[in-house]
């Protein structure tokens, strides 16, 4: 299955880490017993190899069609590029903010208006990243964005109720499920590990408690 081969692959290769002892702390200011950074992966030939196979099969399931494909700053560009190589695809990437000096542009590259684009991220958390890269396309270059494929999720309900109202179909290769899933500790600490993705915010009051 999918999920469960890239999810023991983001944690073979470090991309995801687990401590419950000491919490990560995220930039946002929440405690949690999770941290991914899929940017690990892309200094490693297999990894890169076996996640892009993911995205292909993905994409071929999924049945999206598209003229172009965009990759989501810093973390999804290099992902981006790979499929969009392989699919013999034009390819632009989206900053996080617009440019601040010159002509100011969000997308960098160039593509026709009115283009199908498929957008590639690296991972969900609050998804408000995706969304900002998607109302860019939609504003700067008139995008009609078909979807957008991520290699990994947190699950948080926030990511999935913003990009429903950015109207962005989406999927991922694998989830939070799937990699506490792969997980060798307790089955204790996997459930205390899944109740992060219910609740981010209070998760570690509630686990400090207990």
């Amino acid at each position: 299955m999918l999920a469960d081969e890239i999810a023991k692959l983001l944690l073979e290769k470090g991309a995801v880490k687990i401590n419950l002892e000491e919490p990560f702390t995220w930039t946002s200011g929440i405690r949690s017993p999770i941290y991914c950074d899929n940017r690990a992966l892309v200094s490693s030939v297999d990894a890169r190899e076996e996640i892009l196979a993911g995205f292909l099969q993905k994409i071929k399931e999924s049945g999206i069609e598209f003229d172009a494909v965009a990759g989501v700053a810093t973390g999804a560009i290099a992902f981006g590029m790979l499929v969009a190589d392989r699919l013999k695809k034009p390819f632009v990437y989206v900053r996080l903010e617009p440019r601040d000096h010159g002509t100011g542009k969000q997308v960098e590259g160039s593509l026709e208006k009115n283009s199908k684009v498929l957008v590639i991220e690296d991972l969900f958390s609050t998804a408000g990243s995706t969304v900002k890269a998607v109302a860019a396309l939609r504003s700067e270059i008139s995008a009609e964005v078909v979807g957008v494929v991520a290699i990994s999720t947190y699950e948080f309900e926030k990511a999935a109720a913003r990009l429903e109202e950015a109207e962005v179909k989406w999927w991922t290769l694998t989830n939070f499920t799937a990699i506490v899933g792969q997980l060798e500790i307790s089955d204790d600490e996997k459930k205390a590990v899944l109740e992060f993705s219910a609740d981010p915010s209070g998760w570690f009051a509630n686990f400090s408690k207990k």
